[in-house]
């Protein structure tokens, strides 16, 4: 699965526009740049919908909403699916402010999305329309542990069918699933937790995974996930090494993923079908 996916990334180079955070957006930018796509970065109405046509696939990211990136996605969103763009939407903090949860619904309603990612707490806001999501991380009530992880799997597979979208969960264990078939996948390390932005870049790379691969969404964006997951991995290990902090293992990340080869991801992947 991942040998193909991943070289597809190499070679169509898939443009990414992206409507996201602008506490992580230069991140975003380049993680797409190092696993292979090309990022774009438009969020003004008057040309949005111009530049989503000219893309492979559309990110929507609700980390810093203001009513101008509101009426900018949804206008994104509808000329994605026009073209039957791939449209990935990250829920940041849904559950968290009335703003958060109102616009995730509003777009979910909207815009037919390819693939939704984002934590446990944000999953299960959407799936209920309410939710106990502390700022943008997952409430600890709500984490998916080994002991959890079957019931996750259901639920993933359950807001699948409900969403008509691939339904990526992440956290210490990852879950990407359709109504059909899951991936369990336990690749990454605590540290990622310690510095903004690793959920920023997954769904800035799930997208151009997606637009590289329209035809099998479930599994590039499973291996979107075990890319992420095993650079900060290997990320972590040289940071060991160096005795280096959270700024140089950011930078180590984005360096993995550069440096990642499909024969070297399928060797680190820790997935199990489910």
């Amino acid at each position: 699965m991942f040998k193909k996916i991943f070289e597809n990334v190499q070679n169509e180079t898939p443009l990414v526009h992206c409507i996201t955070n602008y506490v992580t957006v230069n991140d975003v930018a380049n993680v797409l740049l190092a696993a292979g796509g090309s990022p774009i970065m438009a969020d003004d109405p008057k040309e949005v919908e111009e530049i989503t046509a000219i893309c492979a696939a559309l990110n929507l990211n609700i980390g810093t909403l203001n009513e101008r990136t509101i009426h900018s996605m949804l206008k994104a969103g509808k000329k994605a699916n026009s073209l039957s763009h791939p449209v990935v939407l990250d829920p940041v903090g849904a559950g968290a402010s009335a703003l958060r949860t109102e616009t995730t619904f509003e777009l979910i309603d909207t815009i037919a999305f390819s693939v939704i990612k984002g934590n446990i707490s944000e999953m299960k806001t959407i799936y209920a329309g309410s939710g106990t999501t502390k700022g943008v991380d997952a409430d600890v009530s709500d984490a998916v542990t080994e002991d959890t992880v079957s019931e996750a799997v259901a639920f993933a597979k359950d807001l699948s069918a409900r969403t008509n979208a691939v339904i990526a969960i992440t956290g210490a264990i990852d879950i990407v699933a359709d109504s059909q078939k899951a991936y369990v996948i336990r690749n990454g390390h605590p540290s990622m937790a310690k510095i903004s932005g690793t959920g920023c870049m997954l769904s800035g790379l799930i997208a151009a995974f997606c637009g590289a691969n329209r035809e099998n969404l479930l599994d590039a964006t499973a291996t979107a996930v075990c890319l992420m997951g095993l650079s900060g991995e290997l990320a972590q290990e040289k940071a060991v090494k160096n005795d280096a902090g959270t700024s140089s293992y950011r930078a180590y990340i984005i360096d993995e993923i550069s440096k990642m080869s499909a024969d070297k991801l399928a060797g680190g992947v820790k997935i199990e079908h489910r």
